[in-house]
């Protein structure tokens, strides 16, 4: 799907939806443009960006890790500068659910069962059998699912009610929308 004019793939879809990026492979494309010897440090720093307390430590750290390495590893601190904003989406909404909203966890896992399959049977033969395949398989996973934290906080997202850092705000509406995608 093509970007809207908010810039969100989901926008056309729900316009006030606003994009979290997924943390696992951002971490992963800004490791790949720093040596091999720095990467543990670098991965410690970025975690420091990733689980903090508030948006505003989360930012403090992106600055420290921009002064620490943007002199010899531009391209690594611009990979994670240009998309800072969409990767603290998440400060709002309910703290409960941060840890889902930095994957895409629980998208991918779901399919691993399907593409696994797929694999070992070599394809399905046809579009129809692949489907049915797919929906079987999925239907008998979700059982070995596990539930979202802060499932009880849903309908106060959907509500718009807004979150900062995690803490519901009273009477105040999210201001850009009440999803991420």
């Amino acid at each position: 799907m093509a970007p809207s004019a908010s810039g969100s793939p989901c926008g056309d879809v729900w316009p006030k939806t606003r994009e979290q990026r997924d943390w696992f492979h951002k971490l992963g494309n800004i490791l790949d443009k720093l040596p091999k010897r720095l990467q543990p440090r670098v991965k410690a720093a970025l975690h420091e960006v990733m689980y903090a307390e508030t948006r505003k430590q989360a930012r403090e750290a992106i600055t420290r890790f921009a002064a620490e390495y943007g002199t010899k590893y531009p391209k690594a601190v611009t990979t994670l500068e240009k998309d800072a904003d969409a990767l603290l989406t998440f400060f709002d909404f309910p703290a409960e659910h941060w840890k889902h909203l930095r994957t895409s966890n629980v998208i991918e896992s779901p399919f691993a069962t399907v593409r696994l399959r797929q694999r070992v049977t070599k394809g399905a033969g046809s579009r129809t059998k692949g489907l049915l395949m797919a929906y079987k398989l999925l239907d008998m996973a979700q059982a070995r699912w596990r539930r979202l934290d802060g499932r009880h906080l849903l309908p106060l997202v959907r509500a718009g009610i807004g979150f900062v850092d995690g803490v519901r705000q009273p009477g105040k509406p999210e201001k850009q929308g009440a999803r991420a995608a």
